[in-house]
């Protein structure tokens, strides 16, 4: 059983949607394009390729594996939980988004990817779609 229920916050919903989905079936994830593009409207360029820099950051600085639930699922993995929070803290509480990220990333330093991470944020937010976990 997963243990975190999907957040109530629709903005956080469409982030967990398109990490599951490029998570899984790689950074050009037709549904997840479709999916940002329905979310954002005409503005969908910036948030998506942010979104993909921040998967394959994750990607290639995670040390080890990451766990994804299907896409449809309404529950969520740990790793789920702990990126969602990432992104709603990178700017209100950037040192324990820090943390949290190098935790599950199994680094000291993940300076990088919370750079990512923000950019994520700061798109959505420009939007006006807010992520809170």
């Amino acid at each position: 059983m997963l243990p975190h229920a999907v957040p109530p916050c629709a903005n956080a919903r469409l982030a967990l949607f398109a990490m599951r989905r490029m998570g899984a079936r790689g950074l050009s994830d037709a549904p997840a394009t479709h999916a940002m593009i329905t979310g954002f409207g005409e503005s969908f360029r910036r948030p998506l390729v942010l979104m993909r820099a921040f998967m394959a950051d994750l990607a290639s600085a995670a040390q080890c594996p990451i766990s994804i639930a299907p896409c449809c699922c309404g529950r969520m993995t740990p790793a789920e939980s702990i990126l969602l929070t990432v992104l709603a803290r990178t700017e209100t509480a950037p040192e324990t988004a820090h943390l949290l990220l190098a935790d599950l990333l199994g680094l000291r330093h993940a300076d990088g990817v919370l750079a990512s991470a923000t950019a994520v944020t700061q798109a959505f937010a420009d939007a006006g779609r807010p992520i809170a976990a």
